[in-house]
């Protein structure tokens, strides 16, 4: 093989790992974006708590996923709902019906640690909702809810810095 040979070879290898490079660290940078919102949003489809209806967990004491027809953007975020008087309850009050700490699960919200809560894994303690990352910590959560939460709205405003803006 020729010196010009080689060269062009390996420019072309060269070539084709900053476009690996590139390409992951795009995909890194949408992942992070998921991870670095002050609410919790599926970063494929771009809507909080997964397309589930906050209201629902309250009126009809379940998780139930909210449709395409019923939506509305609040907080930079797209927010499904099962009927057009649940979307309008939470337009009223997003203050009562959005998930406390964004959704993200407030037994790591109180080490510190913004960890995505599931909407399949939820409480509602004091009239506000929580989702858990997972049943254990939704255990840990009962068994002292207003330790938990105190702790949790202490570090909350120094987990949203690490969110970002």
């Amino acid at each position: 093989m020729t010196a010009a040979r080689q060269k062009r070879k390996r420019g072309a290898g060269l070539a084709l790992s900053v476009t690996i490079a590139a390409a992951l660290s795009l995909f890194a940078a949408a992942a992070q974006a998921s991870l670095t919102a002050r609410i919790v949003v599926d970063w494929h489809t771009g809507l909080a708590i997964d397309g589930y209806d906050p209201v629902a967990f309250f009126t009809d004491g379940a998780a139930l996923p909210g449709t395409s027809a019923f939506e509305l953007r609040h907080a930079g975020v797209v927010w499904r709902f099962r009927n057009i008087g649940n979307r309008a309850a939470f337009a009223e009050r997003p203050d009562i019906y959005m998930p406390r700490y964004g959704g993200y699960d407030p037994v790591a919200v109180a080490r510190g640690v913004a960890v995505a809560g599931k909407p399949n894994v939820w409480i509602i303690v004091g009239q506000r909702l929580f989702l858990f990352y997972d049943p254990a910590e939704r255990q840990k959560f009962i068994g002292d809810p207003v330790h938990v939460i105190a702790t949790a709205d202490r570090k909350w405003p120094q987990v949203q810095r690490a969110l970002g803006p």
